[in-house]
């Protein structure tokens, strides 16, 4: 999960204002928020998405969908793909899943099966997808860029390019991905925040669904084996999101100092523990992102995963760029990712997110590095999986 303002790993859930009240009445133990203590009980949740089902003296408990307010107005988009402008009102009387995302985010890439899945079996049911597409780094705000990230996901539903913030704000918003279930008044009944969770997703969508009407609906929920880079993370993910650029970048560990928004030579640390990563070669380091300057020029990262990815961007002028990686020294062979070859070699050629390794053996610690074969190159940011 990304958050927008300060980036930080999820270390608990945050289950709301939840009163617990234990009763001994037929053996049900019940759950209660609020005020709301008439028994047998529901489990409901503020601003939380991780209900589950539970069975407590033979009886099975369902959480209660919370009312977190009406949808907001869907029209600070810049611009939408695959369909024309959508208002609220127009949603009126149907089920509206609407999946905050931004294509350069492999957290927000990896529910995607799961939301293009429901798109297409619940469309008859009368389930509304909207993915609303909120920027993070400068090039994402571009439409052309969203526009070729959509083609290339093959997302088929509608997508309003928010690439100023308007919705975000609307929605109060704070993270990658999120996604909002609305009812078919027009009221949040539900939303989540990050990955996982797609069973609970499904079974209310299903929920409200049913409470709009839709019959023949089987209960079942979907499990999705997806590949590339929109396959689930590994079990054994050691290494956190890592930005190059100044602004959010930790690890660094070149033994030359970091100098801000100016050229400098830095070179390879002669050893690198975990999670730290270096630069060689002449570099601008600014905010957001480190942009090679002149040849040779390579990145280093010691990480523990499956998948190493790394947002790149050509140059400025948009310009190709090649480049090489290793792993331990060698070309990754069996580990190369779907953008690199066996041999390492790969390009450059829009600004997305490359993954680089996937792992086919046992994961563990190893060292990455990628060389550049022409300046120019704008480093991001690394992810995990």
């Amino acid at each position: 999960m990304r958050f927008s303002t300060v980036k930080r790993w999820l270390l608990s859930e945050f289950w709301g204002r939840c009163t617990l009240v234990l009763a001994v009445t037929m053996g049900v133990v019940a759950i209660k928020t609020g005020s709301d203590m008439d028994l047998p009980a529901r489990l409901s949740f503020v601003n939380t998405a991780k209900a589950k089902e539970h069975l407590i003296g033979g009886f099975y408990l369902q959480p209660a969908l919370a009312d977190e307010g009406s949808l907001p107005s869907l029209g600070g988009a810049v611009a939408w793909i695959n369909s024309a402008p959508i208002s609220g009102e127009s949603l009126h009387g149907k089920v509206v899943l609407v999946d905050i995302w931004t294509y350069t985010c492999i957290y927000s890439l990896r529910p995607l099966p799961y939301v293009k899945s429901w798109a297409a079996k619940y469309k008859d049911a009368g389930l509304v997808v909207i993915g609303v597409h909120t920027p993070e780094f400068w090039f994402e705000k571009e439409p052309p860029n969203v526009e070729q990230a959509v083609r290339e996901l093959r997302i088929p539903y509608p997508v309003a390019i928010d690439s100023n913030y308007r919705i975000w704000e609307a929605f109060n918003n704070n993270a990658w991905p999120a996604q909002y279930l609305i009812d078919a008044k027009g009221r949040i009944r539900y939303h989540h925040e990050g990955e996982s969770e797609y069973q609970e997703i499904e079974r209310v969508i299903q929920e409200l669904l049913k409470e709009n009407g839709a019959t023949r609906l089987d209960g079942i929920t979907a499990s999705i084996s997806a590949d590339g880079i929109e396959a689930a993370p590994s079990g054994d993910v050691q290494s956190p999101e890592t930005y190059v650029g100044y602004r959010h970048g930790t690890g660094f560990a070149s033994p030359e100092a970091l100098v801000r928004d100016s050229q400098k030579t830095y070179s390879v640390p002669a050893r690198l523990s975990l999670n730290e990563w270096g630069l060689s070669g002449s570099w601008n380091i600014g905010a957001d992102s480190a942009v090679l300057q002149a040849l040779p020029g390579k990145i280093v990262f010691r990480f523990h995963a499956r998948d190493l990815h790394l947002i790149l961007a050509p140059t400025k002028d948009g310009k190709p760029v090649r480049f090489r990686v290793k792993l331990d020294g060698t070309a990754p062979t069996e580990d190369h990712g779907v953008d690199s070859s066996p041999d390492g070699t790969g390009q450059i050629r829009e600004p997305r997110l490359y993954q680089l390794i996937r792992q086919k053996g046992a994961v563990k610690d190893r060292t990455f590095e990628i060389e550049f074969l022409d300046p120019g190159v704008q480093a991001v940011d690394f992810t995990f999986g």
